[in-house]
């Protein structure tokens, strides 16, 4: 692409053949301008259009992914004028998608391992506002999602420095000239070399470890979209479970320390909602808190944990941990934890299942065992 540094250079004389001589405009979509009653849209910047398109492309639920601008006041923007920093655009990807194939959140959570949310000032090689992060919502619903998703991320402390990807509402977006659009399919050689060495790959593995190469269906296995599973009645869930089990998921109960199943289980694997089998914790973020009730520094989806203020004690004000898709109480978070979070997940056995790694593939969660090679 056409950046001011040598890499680009070269890029661009690769490229020259690809673009028309003369500017192509750009064409305004405006607005809520939704293409269909039953399809949505997102708008994200996350650097090189190019590679977030690339990213996005393939996920189950996505039809469409258009690379343009948005951002700026400038009508018509060009690539040439973007690109140079002249119309206060940034790169930005338009995404039309099924909510009933795959939720805004889901997608969210998916931009957010594919770009640095720490750096303002662009995106790996690219540097300037024009390849700046954003998250451009449509509506309220996506600001409260947005909000929420980038709420969970700076409390999971996953990252070194703060998150600084702005949550902006949205106006326009104008689709980048047509040789743009899957770049990574008409030029693979060329795009290619530009994302190897422009870095992200490598940033992206250095900031988010092993996240950086969790596939898309780990996210819908972790997640499981809205209507996909309905809570029973509690009648019947009181033939499903356990008396403790009912009283903990339930009712809020806490089960006695020490006294239950996986205070001191130490086998690999994952845990999940012992009724909606949403992934929740990962042995590998397991530790012995000498609570007597087992405890995590972290969840293992973030977007898979609701948290509420609790103040059922007198004179104590909690954090209750629930499942969001299960909506089961499963216990409290404390920030009295060991590096690199300083949380305590401090977890019922009761409200949950263990998935040995050894059951995880045949169990539908073979995404997470890469969390266990060596």
């Amino acid at each position: 692409m056409n950046r001011t540094c040598a890499l680009c250079v070269l890029l661009l004389a690769l490229s020259a053949s690809a673009a028309s001589a003369a500017p192509q405009k750009a064409q305004e979509l405006k607005g809520e301008s939704m293409s269909s009653a039953n399809l949505a849209l997102a708008t994200f910047a996350g650097g090189c259009f190019w590679c977030v398109e690339s990213d996005f492309i393939h996920i189950p639920g996505v039809l469409e992914v258009t690379s343009g601008y948005a951002g700026g006041a400038e009508k018509n923007p060009t690539y040439k004028q973007v690109s140079a920093g002249q119309t206060g655009h940034m790169e930005s990807v338009q995404i039309r998608f099924d909510p009933a194939k795959v939720s805004y959140r889901l997608l969210v959570e998916w931009f957010w391992r594919h770009h640095d949310p720490t750096d303002a000032g662009g995106q790996f090689c690219d540097r300037g506002r024009q390849y700046g992060p954003a998250i451009f919502v449509h509506n309220d619903e996506q600001r409260r999602e947005a909000e929420e998703s980038r709420k969970r991320l700076v409390d999971s402390k996953v990252l070194a420095k703060p998150v600084v990807t702005p949550i902006i509402a949205y106006s326009t977006f104008y689709p980048a000239e047509d040789y743009h659009q899957r770049y990574f399919e008409k030029n693979p050689v060329r795009y290619k070399f530009y994302r190897f060495n422009c870095g992200r790959d490598k940033t992206l593995n250095d900031l988010w470890g092993v996240e950086a190469e969790r596939p898309f269906s780990a996210y819908t296995a972790a997640a499981v979209a809205p209507g996909a599973w309905h809570k029973p009645s509690r009648e019947q869930l009181k033939t499903r479970l356990t008396p403790l089990q009912f009283k903990v998921t339930q009712d809020s109960g806490t089960e006695p320390p020490f006294k239950n199943e996986y205070d001191t289980n130490k086998r690999e694997g994952i845990y999940v909602d012992i009724l909606s089998g949403e992934a929740l914790f990962s042995s590998k973020d397991k530790f012995d808190s000498g609570t007597g009730w087992p405890s995590f520094v972290r969840p293992l989806e973030p977007h898979n944990i609701v948290e509420r203020e609790d103040r059922t004690l007198l004179f104590s004000v909690r954090t209750e941990v629930r499942s969001r898709l299960g909506d089961n109480h499963i216990g409290h978070v404390f920030s009295d934890g060991p590096k690199p979070t300083g949380q305590r997940y401090c977890m019922n056995s009761a409200a949950l299942r263990f998935v040995p790694k050894e059951n995880m593939e045949k169990e539908g969660y073979g995404a997470y065992l890469k969390l266990f090679t060596k």
